[in-house]
């Protein structure tokens, strides 16, 4: 047996191990991985009657792929302008939820974490009542709120603002802010976690050598903050670009969402190897491009913050400006020298000095 098995069940126990262990694998191997591989395999098939399942023609093909490229066989177009329009707009979409979302959590979750008193609970109680009603009802919900003659509508007109009521719904507004509100605290407590475990005396550090909130924000804050910001950033991401009660519910005539078009290949059409391959090429695509921004951010969701903060403690500090200038990435206890490092010049280049 594995060292890391057993000492796994040295703490749990057997009995409790083996229940926990059973648990996750069936809940990966039963509940994930095995049916993306029986999509993944549906999607190579052809759509073929169910006495045809099995028999002769039912060899893999790459035509299903194929269809979401160039369109039917014969069609105007060199290529499906339609499913493919659909499909990066998905994309941009959900890439701007989660951008909007990032904007608005990121400072509510600063002030809870970094904020105490018993208001702090009341107002995380406020955030969570909501999501005890279902998804669906709240989409509804929302529809009535930005419909012609819902509540915001007649606000907005009583005011002056509108002379007649705006079409938030056709807009796609009523889309945007509906997925912004139902994944926000899919945002707000990953960010909120990484941010509650940072000292506040590396704060009040860089406060004390003069650097200003964005500084701050930026210098200390942001970077310790970056598994909590990814963690919260994929799953809204992934979630809105697979979302597909709220766009039915919220969305225009003109705001098809790519998941409506895999909802018609399997419901509509009973085309489930054409909706499988739209089903595997939305997850591959999502995937993709988290890997490519984590990438390109330098985001290890392997290592917790200060383990990230260990990889760069070797590297060279200077002072720049009102606020110590870290290695990128860097946080944690760097910051803490600030007041220590208060004497060396702008221009130095150091590294943490032994006192």
């Amino acid at each position: 047996m594995p060292s890391f098995l057993r000492e796994f069940f040295k703490r749990n126990g057997f009995g409790m191990g083996s229940l926990m262990l059973g648990l996750v694998l069936f809940w990966t191997i039963g509940l994930i991985i095995l049916p993306q591989l029986s999509m993944l395999d549906f999607s190579f098939r052809p759509n073929l009657p169910p006495p045809e399942i099995g028999g002769p023609k039912d060899v893999y093909t790459v035509e299903n792929y194929k269809y979401l490229v160039f369109g039917p066989e014969g069609g105007s177009q060199s290529y499906n302008a339609v499913d493919l329009n659909v499909f990066f707009r998905t994309l941009v979409a959900a890439v701007c939820v989660t951008i909007f979302n990032l904007i608005l959590c990121y400072p509510i979750a600063y002030y809870l974490a970094q904020t105490k008193g018993n208001h702090i609970r009341i107002f995380a109680l406020m955030l969570i009542i909501p999501y005890w009603i279902n998804e669906i009802l709240r989409a509804f919900a929302l529809r009535i709120i930005f419909g012609e003659t819902g509540v915001l509508n007649n606000m907005l007109v009583g005011l002056g603002v509108f002379d007649t009521p705006f079409d938030f719904i056709r807009n796609d507004i009523a889309l945007y802010a509906g997925l912004g509100y139902a994944y926000i605290l899919l945002m707000i407590f990953p960010i909120y976690n990484v941010i509650e475990s940072l000292d506040r005396n590396q704060i009040e550090a860089a406060r004390d050598m003069g650097a200003s909130w964005t500084k701050i924000h930026q210098r200390v804050v942001i970077p310790y903050a970056k598994p909590g910001i990814s963690s919260g950033c994929t799953m809204v991401f992934m979630l809105s670009a697979g979302a597909l009660a709220a766009p039915q519910i919220l969305g225009g005539p003109s705001s098809l969402w790519f998941t409506q078009l895999i909802y018609q290949q399997f419901n509509d059409n009973s085309d489930w190897p054409q909706g499988a391959a739209y089903a595997v090429v939305l997850l591959v695509t999502c995937i993709l491009l988290v890997l490519a921004i984590m990438r390109l951010f330098k985001v290890n969701m392997g290592i917790s913050a200060n383990e990230e903060l260990l990889l760069y403690a070797h590297k060279p500090l200077g002072l720049s400006g009102d606020l110590l200038c870290l290695p990128a990435g860097a946080a944690g206890d760097h910051v803490g020298h600030c007041l220590q490092l208060a004497f060396v010049s702008a221009d130095d280049s150091l590294g943490v000095p032994d006192f």
